[in-house]
């Protein structure tokens, strides 16, 4: 009887587009309008203009891009991959649609196609854990799961969900690994891809490889797994190196994106971890972990002999000058608890959902069965490190919604039955009550009530609406001094060159941006000069950041917010928010 109602069951493929079409339905009606005012954020506008100089003929390797900080351009370190999917996208539409029509529509589809992918993995992860009825709760909890689609939502097409997307998946394929063999060779090729996207996702292919080596060191009939994923790591490493790095660099070490030392310490420790698996089959657990902690010794070694500063992090070739102008600022940096303590409302909301799924990990670790099995741990064990990465930086909250999805999944499936929850709806119910939408909604609600709601500090959206732009895209082309945020807008709709953009590589651009707008008119003035600036401009109330109020007052910034306008600055009318000044050159 059991066998015939599974056979009746769904395809959970069906299943899985339907929700995936249902998610789709909904970004598109709240987000389709938004892609065709703006760009984005900085990072959606600057991969734009990358894409546009790729499809331009720029080369693979050549990620220069002149018009920012000239005449001495900024290289960019994002992964071409990205943008070859992009492109790929774009050229499949513009042969049936306009390449204004098409443009739009690749930033709209691209973020949208991740998350068929996204949605697998995270309901696999569920399935390992609790079975098929807990990957069907994850998919109902999905499907009302809007807090987890921010960086998915039309118009998104930085790295970000492609990053969020490759770590779900090769966390999925190591869980599975025990169970399904070439689940162990898929999770080592998707480690290497994922850090030639980026290494936003490091910890969590780093988790990915330990799922295999503890496996490894407590049974040695996980010894051909290990070797699997040791391999596909190492090779992978390789490959994604080689597609990455122009060849006149490849000797180059960096911090902040794939090079020579983290792809030799992946591959040192892929072969090593290969090697112990093959040949350390022995009996004795001791030895196990002697092997694998000298795999790992070899790996540390490399990357630290080639490259010791980057024991200090992704940014620690950063210029120190930029940290109290510009990074410590960055929203999506902040701790936790910066952002809590400013704005009550928008902490309750982030942290509601990671912490239902933190109390549903503790509820099912008491359950022996659970507590043995390496799925649950390492499941468990993802979303802690989420939500450790989320106190540090708020930006990885989008993992911990994700990655807690699976733990709630099995959670609700063990408060139904407690409840005697006996039909389908009132399971359904259950379930939706529990989803990331409706909790962080509820937190929302409740600080609200509670008088600990304030109005966030956003930017002007009107400084970055396209429309807006179109004014100044009319004046004869120049060098352009504002606010680093505005650069990537200015040169995706605009002829103009730029000071600085935000990014970090960026360090000289963005002090003389910073400088040019925070110093007093004499001394903004050789700032401006200096830096071969056309146009200085501003827009909304917004103030350099990291000055005091009597700084912020004598600065240049503060003398044209009360409309006291140095005789070498000349004002042109431009429609829109912005208030743009020609740079008169020194006679």
């Amino acid at each position: 009887m059991s066998s015939h109602r599974s056979a009746r069951q769904p395809h959970f493929a069906l299943l899985l587009g339907f929700v995936w079409l249902f998610v789709v339905a909904q970004l598109l009606a709240q987000h389709w309008s938004a892609t065709g005012q703006s760009l984005g954020d900085s990072d959606d506008a600057m991969r734009l203009v990358e894409v546009r100089a790729f499809l331009a003929g720029q080369g693979w390797f050549d990620l220069h891009e002149s018009r920012v900080q000239p005449p001495m351009g900024y290289d960019s370190h994002w992964s071409r991959l990205i943008d070859a999917g992009l492109v790929s996208v774009f050229l499949i539409i513009r042969s049936i649609a306009s390449t204004t029509f098409a443009e739009h529509l690749m930033r709209v589809i691209w973020p949208l196609l991740w998350l068929v992918p996204a949605i697998a993995a995270t309901a696999a992860m569920a399935w390992r854990l609790a079975g098929r009825q807990a990957a069907l709760a994850a998919l109902l909890l999905i499907a009302t799961g809007l807090p987890a689609f921010q960086q998915f939502t039309p118009g998104r097409i930085d790295h970000h969900n492609v990053q969020i997307t490759l770590a779900l998946l090769t966390l999925a394929a190591a869980l599975w690994a025990d169970r399904v063999q070439w689940t162990a060779w898929t999770a080592g090729a998707l480690s290497g891809l994922a850090l030639a996207i980026g290494l936003e996702s490091l910890p969590f292919i780093a988790l990915a490889g330990g799922i295999f080596v503890v496996r490894y060191v407590l049974n040695r009939a996980a010894a051909m797994a290990l070797t699997a994923y040791g391999l596909a790591i190492a090779v992978s490493a390789i490959i994604a190196f080689i597609v990455s790095i122009n060849p006149e660099h490849w000797t180059r070490s960096a911090c902040d994106a794939i090079a020579i030392n983290s792809v030799g310490a992946l591959v040192v420790g892929g072969l090593a971890l290969a090697a112990a698996g093959h040949w350390v089959n022995t009996e004795t657990m001791l030895m196990r972990g002697i092997a694998v902690a000298t795999a790992a010794a070899l790996a540390a070694a490399v990357f630290i002999l080639m490259e010791t500063r980057c024991l200090a992090g992704p940014f620690a070739m950063i210029d120190p000058a930029t940290r109290p102008i510009w990074l410590a600022h960055v929203r999506e940096m902040q701790p936790f608890i910066v952002l809590a303590q400013k704005f009550p409302a928008a902490g309750a909301a982030v942290a509601a959902f990671p912490v239902s799924a933190l109390v549903c990990a503790a509820m099912l670790a008491r359950e022996s069965n659970l507590r043995g099995d390496t799925g649950f741990i390492f499941t468990a064990m993802a979303l802690v490190l989420a939500v450790g990465m989320t106190l540090a930086a708020v930006r990885a909250s989008h993992y911990a919604i994700w990655l807690g999805i699976p733990l709630v999944a099995a959670g609700v499936l063990r408060l139904t039955a407690w409840l005697k929850l006996k039909t389908l709806i009132a399971r359904m119910l259950a379930t939706i009550m529990l989803a990331p939408a409706v909790l962080s909604a509820g937190a929302i609600a409740i600080a609200e009530a509670t008088g600990l709601a304030t109005i966030a500090d956003r930017p002007n959206l009107t400084c970055f609406r396209s429309e807006n732009y179109a004014s100044l895209s009319r004046l004869p082309a120049g060098v352009v001094a504002a606010d680093i945020d505005y650069g990537p807008f200015l040169l995706a709709l605009t002829p103009h060159s730029v000071l600085a953009a935000p990014y970090h590589r960026l360090s000289s651009g963005i002090v003389a941006s910073h400088r040019a707008l925070a110093t007093p008119p004499e001394e903004a003035r050789d700032v401006l000069d200096n830096s071969r600036a056309s146009y200085l401009m501003i827009c909304g109330p917004r103030p350099p950041e990291g000055l005091t109020e009597d700084a912020r007052r004598q600065s240049l910034w503060g003398q044209l917010q009360a409309r006291v306008v140095p005789s070498w600055l000349e004002p042109i009318p431009v429609s829109g928010p912005f208030a743009v000044y020609r740079v008169k050159p020194r006679t």
